[in-house]
């Protein structure tokens, strides 16, 4: 990421690399930060890139469970833009909605 203010104005220019999953609500979302003053937000395709995660990677051994846990998934990039492109999209993601039903319930007395 870069950032210079152009000569002669008072803009700045800002220069990042950014996922194309994550630019599909940029430019609302930078105008609503800057109040309005980002003025024209405008993305330009630059490479491709690989993730070299595996979004279905689950953790086998007594460390790895001990590391990231029984879901593993906390900072799985790879599976967060799956997912993201899957809910645009309209389409099915795995996902518990109750882990711990007993953790979740009210246990109060009504009198």
């Amino acid at each position: 990421m870069a950032g210079d203010m152009a000569d002669g104005s008072a803009y700045f220019l800002v220069t990042a690399v950014l996922p194309v999953v994550d630019s599909f609500a940029f430019a609302p979302e930078i105008r609503k930060q800057t109040s309005g003053l980002a003025v024209s937000p405008q993305l330009l395709f630059s490479h491709w890139e690989v993730v070299d995660i595996d979004p279905y990677w689950c953790p086998s051994t007594q460390e790895e469970y001990l590391h990231f846990g029984d879901k593993a998934d906390a900072g799985n990039r790879a599976r967060k833009y799956m997912d993201d492109v899957r809910r645009r999209k309209g389409l099915p993601v795995e996902r518990k909605i109750v882990e711990h039903a007993e953790k979740q319930r009210t246990l109060s007395k009504k009198k």
